[in-house]
């Protein structure tokens, strides 16, 4: 349970998608300017990080890593599939965002129209994508973990363009220097947060400090007049 706590919060606040890796930048910015669209976008994201991760984990373990057939038979123990990764991982993640484009237009058109082509670009999204590949470079254990790292990475990009959303609705009324407005801004707040973000890099390390080796201390009394005086007279006491 420690280790799926450490590994959420670690995918959310210190590998952020958005602040530590900047992938999935185009989708951050171009939709970005409305909180109602980038609330509509972050659940999408969850959504398709939360089912491809894993899926694409079980692929990874079952099909792709060079001897994962060998459950089909030793014969197949010596082949090496690993090359039709990135085909592999598109694939389903392009199978889950038309999953997920079909339930939008079906429930909520006007999400659907606001988000209009950047909701079946989340099929090319690089964070999408960066989810699966960071799951297979870091040899995510179990399936268990897989789906918390997928969730987690889908939360922290959630956050990301939340926050960016709120501040450029807030700042669309201030009065900022015309050579500034727009993309130029949201560079420098979007730099500004990931410098935030980086603070969080020390919340997990407390566990990592070695333990220092206790040392002992020999002291060795060499006998003096006075000790041999008091140990004679000890043994005369007697």
């Amino acid at each position: 349970m420690l280790e799926h706590l450490e590994l959420f919060f670690k995918s959310i606040f210190i590998d952020n998608m958005v602040f530590a890796t900047f992938l999935g930048m185009c989708s951050y910015l171009a939709v970005s300017k409305k909180v109602s669209t980038a609330v509509g976008l972050g659940a999408a994201v969850i959504f398709v990080l939360a089912i491809t991760v894993p899926l694409n984990w079980l692929l990874d373990q079952y099909i792709l890593q060079p001897g994962a057939l060998s459950w089909m038979g030793p014969e197949y123990a010596d082949y090496d599939l690993s090359f039709l990764s990135f085909i592999m991982f598109i694939a389903t993640i392009a199978t889950m965002v038309q999953l997920v484009e079909i339930v939008v237009e079906k429930f909520s058109p006007s999400l659907y129209n606001s988000l209009g082509i950047f909701l079946p670009l989340i099929a090319v999204n690089c964070a999408i994508l960066g989810g699966s590949l960071f799951m297979q470079s870091r040899e995510i254990a179990t399936l268990g973990l897989a789906t918390t790292y997928g969730v987690g990475s889908g939360i922290g990009w959630f956050l990301a363009i939340l926050a960016i959303a709120a501040i450029r609705e807030k700042i669309r009324y201030s009065n900022v220097p015309p050579a500034l407005r727009g993309l130029g801004i949201t560079f420098i707040i979007t730099g500004l947060m990931a410098i935030g973000f980086m603070s969080f890099g020390g919340m997990l390390t407390g566990g990592d400090e070695e333990t220092k080796e206790e040392t002992t201390v020999e002291v060795q009394v060499t006998p003096t007049d006075d000790n041999t005086d008091l140990a004679n007279n000890t043994k005369i006491e007697e």
